[in-house]
């Protein structure tokens, strides 16, 4: 893997050609367990191109100093993203309002 959690990545190049292409990533926690979001796109053979964006979460502990992937959660589609960024900002919003801050 890597030493240095901006390193990591999802790209993966097989026989020449770059299968995952990853678009942009966030370090959402960083230390000896590591969480990232990536975006990225796979490419499809029957298309010649690449298809439609794609999101994972994943988490990375950094052990002997490497850090290895230990799990992932793959966000289905752009619909199922969408619902999660709702459900957090409401679920936000909701906080907000119950400490007083609006």
């Amino acid at each position: 893997m890597s030493d240095r959690v901006e390193d990591l990545t999802v790209e993966y190049e097989e026989d020449g050609q770059l299968l995952v292409k990853e678009l942009d990533k966030v370090i959402l926690s960083n230390g000896a367990w590591s969480t990232i979001l990536f975006r990225y796109q796979e490419w499809r053979n029957a298309d010649g191109d690449y298809g439609p964006d794609k999101y994972v979460i994943r988490r990375y502990r950094k052990s002997g100093g490497e850090y290895s992937l230990k799990s992932k959660f793959v966000i289905s589609s752009a619909d199922q993203a969408r619902k999660i960024v709702n459900a957090l900002s409401g679920w936000l919003d909701e906080n907000s309002s119950e400490d007083g801050q609006e």
